[in-house]
This record gives C-alpha cells, structure tokens and sequence, in this order.
C-alpha cells in the first residue's frame, strides 16, 4: 500500500500536508467514520482523494453542486485519474452506460448529486461497485439548521444500506456546533472521529466602514492595498457598473457573473488566477473550489447573506498565511436592502406552489408527465407571462431547486432551431458562392441528420467546437443564411437551464415540502439577524464576533479589525487643539471639502469630521455654495 504522502507527492506536487490533513486520512485509512471540519482553503477535498486512491475501488462523492464537481472530475482526469460525474440531463441509456462504467471501468470516483442518488437504477448499481470509501462534501447541506440546507441530503444515508461495511467520511467548511451533531446523527456515524480545524483567521484583517459613497471609499482603498482582490456584489448589474468604474480609474480588472458564456467564464478566471487581471468582480457563486494562494483583499460592497457564506467568501484572502484584508462597505441603506431581498422576498408555500403550476404550463408539461426534463428558461420573459415580481419569483425557484423537485442552472445558453429549406443541390451552387461559410455549413450537416427534413434544436457551441471558429462566428453565418433564404432559423438568449426531477403533480408535490420550506423562511430569518447584528457591534473585537458565532470560545482580541484599531485611536487620540490648528493651516491655502482634508491630515477621520462641526458651531469656519469649507473672516 503506498503511503499518503508518496500519493500526495505523485499527483499534486507537495511534499508536506496542511494542519489536520494527514490525521484524516490516516482516519479513513482505518476505516473509521470520520468528520472534518476545515475552514475554507484548509484542503478537504485530498482528505478523501488520497485514502481512494491509496484503496482498492471507488470512491462515491455527494455533493450538491455540479460547477464543483466538473471542477474536481477535470482536475482529477488532468492527473490521470479516472473519474466521472453524473449530473442531470442525461438519458437513461447513457446514465446505464456510464454506471457500468464505475463498475466495470477502473474508475476512482464517481461524483453524484444527492437527487440522482434517489434513483433505483443508481441504487442498483451502486450495490454492485467496489465501493471503497463514501465521501459527503458540503456536509452541513444535511443539516435543518445548516447554511444552504437540503432535504435530499437527509437520504444520504441510504449508502450505509447498499455498501453497510464501507466508512464514511463528512466534510464542511462552516458549521455551528448543532450543525456538527445533527450531521455525525444522520449519517449514522458509529463512534465517529472528529477533526476541526480552527476559524481563527490570524492574518486577515476584518473591517466594516460605514461609506455612503461606496465607489468612492472602494477607490481608497484599492489605492492603498494593491495585490490580487475579489470585490463581491449583489447583482448582475452591480458587476458591469463597477468593472466600468474601476476601469475609468485605471484599474485592472475583469468581471464574472452567470449571464456570460462558458468561453467568457474561462477567459475572465485565467485572466485573474495569472495575474494578468488584479481585480476580480463577482457575484457570490464566484471562488468555489478556486484556490488562489496571493488574494490580498476581499471586498463586499453589499450586506453578505449569512456569516457562513461571508466567512467562505473572505476565507479566499490571504491563502498563502500573509496579511490580508476583509472589508465590508456598510451604507445606511443597506441594513433595509439585505431585509427587502432575502426577508421581504421570502416566498411563501402558496406562491410556490403557484410559480411551480405555472412553469409547468410555461413549458406544456401534462399532469403526471415531465420527470427528468430539461428546459431552456428565459427568466424575465417567464416572470412577465404570469406578471411576477423578479426577485420572489427567482427565490421560489431556488426553493424548488433545493427541495429536489426542479434543478436551476443559471448559465447562458442559446435556444436554437435549423432547417435547410432548399434542396441539398441548390445549397451547394450556393455554397460556391459562399465560401467562407464551407466549413461551418459542413459541420452542421455532419452533425444533424434530417436538417433538410425538419426543423431541429441545435448547439451552437457544438459547432463552432467542430468547425474551429467562434460561437459568434456561427450565429453571423446562420442570421446570413436565413436572410439568403437558405434556412429557418429560431434564435434566442436564455439565462437558465431547469431539468424537471419528478412529475408533476401540482399542489400534490409541494405539499411534501412544506414544512421544509416554513423551516427554509425561519432559516433565512435567523441568518440576517445574525449579519445585522455582526454589522452593527462595534464594541466587540469582529474576530471574537466571528469565532464565537462558530462555537469557537474566545475572548483575545485581534488588535487589527476595524472596532479593535477603533479603540486603540480612542486610546492614542490627537487633542482637538492640534487637529484644529491642522484644519486652519490647510484652509489658509484654498477652500476644501471634508473629503479633501480627510486625506490631507495624518488624523483619525472622525475626529477630523468632529472638530470640523465644532469649528462651523464656534463660526471659525463655514462652508461654501460647493460645500467646501473656508476660514470665515470677520
């Protein structure tokens, strides 16, 4: 049997193991159930990659997210490592095709949802595999009270019945310690071995600034910290205004969101991963799974929606154990923002089960028909059909996806139908005409049979892939050969993929979810109050705040956050004479506005701001038509 760290070195290049790591898979090793509990960058994945590699057979991943697993699958295919993830969209004879494979085929992993375990043809065949080891990634998704919780989790357990003598091993990078137990208590873990790694966070700097003016402060501070930074937003919108805004400034930087294509997607990250980007703006699905050791800084412009995705989403900063900074910018609006979008617009058991009966109209689904369905969705076309408000609506599908009955994959996609409606000879007099379309027009026809016949869905990516060119490059050649009246061709965008999981049955299928769902809402509710609060306590040291939220007892401050630095300039503070005699020194040059002398001084900002309002009361100074300030003479 090879030992740990000759597999390590052989397929990652490292010669030693992160804290925990090599107990775990010593742990596994002998069999033993095992939980791990390590923060975000604390390497979990090699925890169970390297004891499956080092045993005989499969290892089965669950895991709820299918970026992550194609993300995993390609990097372990890259190393020469047979692995495989069976996803959603497939047909049954090519899911059969690929479960014969996991049997009969050498593979090391199979990746698979918790929905498609509910399977029967994927719980037979799973009984057959030499299944050496079952892995749980994103455990706390088992748990009511867990970050992202999801029901089909709870049947996880259904493994210890198909392979009863295989070990376990669960893994999470946030969970409070009720989360811990209710996970070790539904995967039916016998006298589990538990590892957790620490939340505490040494090298990262933890600010809340208070900034009206976000573009503003987040200029500052780019300016101040440069190196390789994440900001986060809330929305699509968000990402294009401020990528325009930095750019204007001279920054380096890029965007990423679920509205740009595959390609996009791939240039963007490789653009920031290499530095040759500094600033990657996002919406909060960006950075799973993506390692990047020299992230100076994490950024939220908005209010994140609970502790546990804040703490992954800062946890990307500082990797490689230098100091770096987590700053969130807090304005006075935001506090009702982050209510009005995951409070206010918490869907109800009735307006879900509406938006389910109408997307099943949406796409002609017939009562008792639809399991395992995909459909293109364009979202805003969908919510003004059946005039729905955006933002319920979108969460009501979230819920739906959380609860096994849809899937949502947000990602762009084209909606695309072809026909040849002339006869196959007068399109090749035509291509003699063209032909700088050849090899595309080639492509399609090899590729579908009966084109001339019918009209049929076709991928535009699959055809720029066979003819070397761009997905843009097809769409110009096929909008010129419909105006030639070469073919009929039905072009749309759409910016969400939903794959039906059951039949659909109305009324009947929510139901069964809606005490999930009542749990879901109290949830949410408890996750905000819990941010609002972080936000708000300023007399508590943000690491402590942090630390304890995670059942980490600890009462040593940081002496680096924003309220720790807030109390030690208290401590050291300048006396009001000097910052005075500072404020009349700069205004006897030329009018200024608070912003202006804010910079100028080597003075805390709001004792700047505070004997500016005592000067202004004791008429020192006033300001001017363009609110600057100025000695007043008398």
């Amino acid at each position: 049997m090879s030992h740990p760290i000759e597999i390590l070195e052989r397929y990652w290049n490292h010669t030693s193991f992160r804290p925990f790591q090599e107990d775990i898979i010593n742990a596994v090793l002998n069999n033993e159930d095992t939980f791990a509990l390590l923060p975000t960058g604390g390497g979990k994945s090699i925890c169970f990659q390297i004891p499956a590699l080092i045993k005989d057979g499969i290892c089965i991943v669950i895991s709820p997210l299918v970026a992550l697993m194609k993300d995993q699958v390609n990097a372990l295919n890259q190393k020469g490592i047979k692995a495989m993830a069976i996803t959603s969209g497939l047909s049954f004879s090519d899911l059969d095709t690929l479960l014969d494979n996991c049997i009969y085929g050498n593979y090391k992993f199979l990746y698979i949802s918790p929905e498609r375990l509910q399977q029967t043809i994927v719980q037979e065949r799973i009984q057959q595999m030499n299944v050496n080891l079952i892995a749980v990634d994103e455990a706390h998704c088992i748990s009511q009270w867990g970050n992202d919780f999801r029901p089909a989790y709870r049947n996880i357990n259904i493994l210890r019945q198909l392979q009863p003598s295989v070990n376990v091993i669960a893994l999470t990078a946030t969970a409070k310690p009720e989360v811990v137990k209710d996970i070790i208590d539904e995967l039916h873990f016998i006298a589990p071995k538990i590892f957790r790694g620490s939340f505490n966070r040494s090298n990262l700097a933890l600010h809340i600034i208070n900034a009206e003016d976000k573009h503003y402060q987040l200029e500052k501070i780019l300016k101040k910290h440069k190196g390789s930074s994440i900001i986060y937003v809330r929305s699509r919108r968000a990402t294009t205004d401020t990528h325009k805004f930095l750019e204007s400034k001279g920054f380096s930087c890029t965007f990423f969101h679920g509205g740009i294509t595959s390609k996009e997607k791939h240039e963007r990250l490789e653009q920031w991963l290499h530095n040759r980007k500094e600033i990657m703006i996002a919406t909060s699905a960006f950075g799973m799974g993506i390692d990047k050791p020299d992230v100076k800084m994490v950024i939220h412009l908005n209010l994140p929606e609970s502790i546990e995705s804040y703490y992954q989403e800062i946890g990307r900063a500082g990797r490689n154990n230098e100091k770096s900074y987590a700053v969130i910018l807090n304005g006075k609006a935001d506090e009702q923002q982050l209510k009005n979008q995951f409070l206010k617009t918490s869907p109800d058991v009735d307006f879900i089960k509406l938006v389910y009966r109408k997307l099943c109209n949406y796409f002609q689904i017939s009562y008792g028909e639809g399991e395992q369905t995909q459909h293109q969705l364009d979202f805003n076309d969908f919510c003004k059909a059946y005039d729905f408000k955006s933002a319920t609506t979108f969460n009501a599908l979230k819920m739906l996806d959380k609860n096994s009955i849809i899937t949502l994959s947000q990602q762009f996609n084209y909606q695309t139908k072809l026909q040849f409606i002339i006869p196959n000879k007068a399109l090749f007099g035509y291509l003699e005409r063209q032909t700088h379309q050849h090899l595309i027009i080639k492509s399609i026809l090899r590729t579908y049979g009966g084109i001339f016949e019918h009209l049929l869905k076709i991928n535009i990516r699959t055809i720029a892939s066979k003819a070397s060119t761009t997905e843009e490059d097809v769409l110009h050649v096929l909008q010129q050969l419909k105006k030639d009246e070469v073919v009929e061709f039905q072009f749309s965008n759409t910016d969400s993929e939903i794959t039906f999981l059951e039949p659909r049955e109305d009324d009947k299928t929510i139901n069964r979810i809606a005490k999930e769902i009542e749990q879901q809402n109290e949830l949410r509710s408890s996750q905000v109050n819990a941010v609002i609060d972080y936000i708000n306590n300023d007399r508590v040291c943000k690491r402590i705040q942090l630390l304890n939220y995670f059942g980490e007892l600890s009462s040593t401050p940081c002496e680096n956050c924003s309220v720790c630095l807030k109390k030690n300039q208290t401590k050291s503070s300048t006396d009001i004479k000097t910052i005075k005699n500072g404020i009349i020194i700069a205004l006897e040059e030329q009018p200024l506005t608070s912003r202006a002398l804010i910079e100028l001084l080597p003075f805390n900002k709001h004792e700047v701001l505070d004997v500016l309002r005592l000067m202004l009361e004791h008429n020192i100074i006033e300001l001017t038509n363009t609110n600057r300030y100025k000695i007043k003479h008398t």
